[in-house]
């Protein structure tokens, strides 16, 4: 057995050991969730797709995946999501991650067919105002949490403040959040959330890191987001006021206002609801590293094969 599958074994007993660690946890809960992770990453490495590549997005949009990204389409992406303590839901594409052993996060793409987004209050939007609206958001996301008997959950700040351009109808923002009480110098969770606005709803681009990764790491979320075209007839300018459905919302409500609360459009590591969610998070990631190391692996592997001098009759 290859190296790379047994680095993957060994963080998986390492990950059921860990649970089965925790108070009230039972060890055979814990190999349950541990053999779950490493069948949804095992399904994910028998479809996985490596730029360059076109990924369609439904019919609205093509995604010119990068060399040295890596896609996984969204049956497998919602498995390993889930895996780890996360909510798919409806919308999810699937999920990219870097083809480096050095990237620590990945980003989640979602279609969101929500009519035709107004961007008019980008020209007067309130960042301290926008940053109140995510908190009272996620406390409505912490009572939840709170009857579920799961801690809490707390944003710290502004990451990168709420930036439009209204040339290319893209917006960036990030946060960092942390759990309630957790000691200072804990690494706090990181959404760095990119959007790309198109005639009939929006692409959302979520890359989910640590706060130590942040600055290498939101390049990738940049070159995600680079790479999006809206086919023709899709596009934002495409708009047509006479026959188009515009959303309920704006664009500010992408960001924290009272349609996001609704809509459940909180950032994806403050909606992790799953009891276990830190440690998910944490492993997943690890584990998101050992996947590209077998993935690589086997197209090191497959290329050999290619070139290997055909025996002779």
């Amino acid at each position: 057995m290859p190296n790379c599958f047994m680095t993957f074994a060994r963080r998986q007993l390492a990950l059921a050991a860990l649970l089965a660690a925790l108070p009230g946890f039972a060890l055979a809960e814990g190999d349950k969730v541990a053999n779950e992770v490493q069948a949804a990453f095992d399904a994910a490495k028998q479809v996985m797709q490596r730029g360059p590549a076109e990924i369609a997005f439904l019919d609205q949009a093509m995604l010119k995946l990068p060399e040295g990204l890596l896609w996984v389409p969204k049956p497998e992406a919602a498995r390993m999501l889930r895996a780890m303590g996360n909510r798919p839901g409806d919308d999810l594409l699937g999920l990219a991650l870097q083809e480096s052993d050095d990237s620590h996060g990945f980003v989640v793409v979602r279609y969101v067919k929500s009519g035709f987004v107004k961007d008019d209050d980008a020209k007067k939007w309130d960042a301290a105002e926008l940053l109140d609206n995510l908190r009272s958001g996620t406390e409505e996301v912490n009572a939840e949490r709170r009857k579920r008997g799961i801690r809490e959950v707390e944003v710290v700040g502004w990451i990168e403040p709420p930036a439009y351009n209204a040339a290319t109808q893209r917006l960036i923002w990030s946060l960092s959040s942390k759990e309630k009480g957790a000691p200072a110098e804990e690494e706090g969770g990181v959404n760095y959330n990119t959007y790309a606005l198109g005639r009939e709803g929006y692409v959302s681009m979520n890359l989910v890191t640590g706060m130590n990764s942040i600055q290498t790491e939101k390049s990738f979320a940049h070159r995600m987001l680079a790479a999006l075209e809206y086919k023709d007839g899709k596009r934002y300018g495409d708009f047509n006021a006479g026959t188009d459905h515009i959303a309920e919302y704006g664009l500010a409500a992408l960001i924290g206002g009272v349609a996001a609360k609704k809509l459940g459009l909180i950032a994806v590591a403050l909606a992790f609801l799953a009891k276990f969610a830190k440690i998910f998070l944490v492993a997943g990631i690890a584990l998101l590293g050992i996947l590209v190391k077998i993935f690589r692996s086997k197209k090191a592997q497959q290329a050999a094969e290619s070139t290997a001098t055909p025996p002779q009759p």
